[in-house]
């Protein structure tokens, strides 16, 4: 009974700190609390305007990372990474690279948070580059990617920031610090 609190003590903290629920609880230990209990605790502990950034865990929209949002730009070669890059740098464009994999679980989960800044900022084209296209393997070398997701966001044709991981209240932050127009 006392593992069972320690478990579910870990759990929860890092949930609140990393502002997610975990997903499987139930599954795991039976004891847990439900879903909802645990969304209802984390709320208490977390600014409202923080837990409105999650998904909705009973959302219908796929979090895969496999399809692109329909606003968000592929990238399928070396080539066409270059002229994008070039293009954002010659016309001082705004624009975020958001590099990832189908197979990474943070790019899954943040990838729907990337669409939605997409369509809420439409001054700023993001291009999504799959890092498993050995068409790009040049690239992400010469561009020190090492991990994903990884975004890199320019402001007028200039890199300003990189984000490296899922952390959705930075990616908010950088989002809105260099592409809200006053």
């Amino acid at each position: 009974m006392a593992r069972n609190w320690v478990v579910r003590s870990l759990a929860l903290r890092h949930a609140m700190k990393n502002r997610v629920l975990p997903l499987s609880f139930n599954r795991i230990l039976p004891s847990l609390p439900s879903k909802s209990s645990l969304l209802a605790t984390t709320a208490a502990a977390t600014a409202s305007s923080q837990l409105s950034l999650l998904p909705s865990f009973h959302h219908s929209r796929s979090l895969s990372s496999a399809s692109a949002p329909s606003d968000v730009v592929l990238v399928n070669s070396e080539e066409e990474f270059n002229n994008i890059l070039t293009k954002v740098r010659d016309d001082s464009l705004h624009a975020v690279f958001y590099f990832t994999a189908a197979w990474c679980g943070p790019c899954r989960f943040i990838s729907p948070i990337v669409g939605e800044l997409s369509k809420k900022y439409p001054h700023v084209t993001t291009y999504k580059i799959d890092i498993d296209q050995e068409a790009l393997q040049g690239t992400l070398g010469k561009l020190q990617i090492s991990s994903v997701p990884t975004l890199h966001f320019f402001q007028n044709g200039k890199k300003a920031d990189e984000l490296i991981g899922a952390d959705v209240a930075r990616l908010n932050y950088i989002t809105e610090k260099l592409f809200k127009k006053d």
